[in-house]
């Protein structure tokens, strides 16, 4: 893939998954590469969480190889130099003073939802917006997520116009029937209800996919039909040619069990259609004036919309 095939920045502005909560304990290190940038991510001994760029400014040691969490902080495993949640430098055991420009840049986080979430801004703004609490998972009637992960070669805003293009629902996943949409747009939210029909072994059911995009790297889609399903879909640019994209999938539990077997087909059948979409992203090329019909869906709304979540125009 080659720069030209997208006019936007390969990293926008906004939350993004640095890891699932599970992946990482309490006093662990582990390194990242995200946005291009090599980074670390460490819980301190009280469990917090913390994201810093890689390097030691000492000399170059990557925190993420070696490093140790010790207390509130990660000491490099070159020199043992302290950096904290914060990026400032804590403790250099054979220094009597730390230099005054001893810091490392920090990255905001949170944790919820089961994920740390690492906030990039291109010129260093601090997070104006958050990713809300999913009240499903949570809840008992929800069974635990199931978390799938591909390496994509596509960008990520590129390969989420598909929430806006019905038509494909109906070429490349087979449903019977075009869906009728309804778009809303709210500031960095952008909501998409189609309602359509998708086929199972006991015929056609009526359903509607709900998909909530919460800035550029954050999406719920919500499903009833047959079983109630969420997922919740995640993406973090590796770098300017690849995406770590994670659906991590959830249905309503059935009194009588059926849940199970209904919701596991349900999984296959859109871990199917993510493979039906995957060598097309992979392979296509942006236009920035595509030719459209009118029966196609509101491509310009959505791309409208994520300009926002860049700091120049393009």
């Amino acid at each position: 893939m080659s720069e030209s095939r997208f006019p936007y920045p390969p990293n926008p502005n906004g939350w993004f998954r640095a890891a699932w909560s599970s992946e990482i304990r309490a006093g662990e290190v582990k390194p990242l590469a995200l946005f291009g940038t090599e980074l670390v991510l460490f819980r301190d001994a009280d469990g917090n969480a913390a994201v810093l760029d890689a390097f030691c400014p000492h000399l170059g040691a990557h925190l993420g190889f070696g490093g140790e969490v010790e207390g509130d902080g990660v000491r490099c495993p070159f020199h043992s130099w302290k950096w904290g949640r914060d990026g400032s430098c804590l403790d250099i055991p054979y220094a009597k003073k730390i230099p005054p420009r001893a810091r490392i840049r920090s990255w905001p986080v949170r944790e919820r939802n089961g994920l740390i979430l690492v906030w990039h801004h291109d010129r260093g703004a601090e997070p104006d917006w958050e990713i809300p609490d999913l009240a499903e998972l949570s809840s008992d009637d929800w069974t635990p997520l199931e978390v799938r992960r591909w390496e994509v070669k596509a960008r990520w805003l590129d390969m989420n116009e598909n929430a806006v293009d019905k038509v494909h629902f109906r070429y490349v996943h087979g449903t019977p029937v075009i869906p009728e949409s309804e778009i809303d747009v709210d500031g960095h939210v952008f909501r998409v209800r189609n309602v359509l029909k998708m086929t199972t072994p006991r015929g056609d059911v009526e359903a509607t996919l709900t998909t909530t995009d919460y800035g550029p790297a954050f999406q719920t889609v919500h499903i009833t039909g047959a079983v109630d399903t969420l997922m919740v879909n995640t993406c973090t640019p590796i770098d300017d040619e690849r995406t770590d994209v994670c659906f991590a999938y959830t249905v309503r539990k059935a009194a009588d069990g059926s849940h199970e077997r209904v919701g596991a087909a349900r999984i296959r059948d859109l871990e199917h259609q993510f493979e039906q979409d995957r060598p097309i992203w992979e392979n296509k090329t942006y236009f920035a004036r595509p030719l459209l019909c009118a029966e196609d869906g509101d491509f310009g709304a959505y791309r409208r919309w994520m300009k926002q979540f860049f700091s120049e125009e393009y």
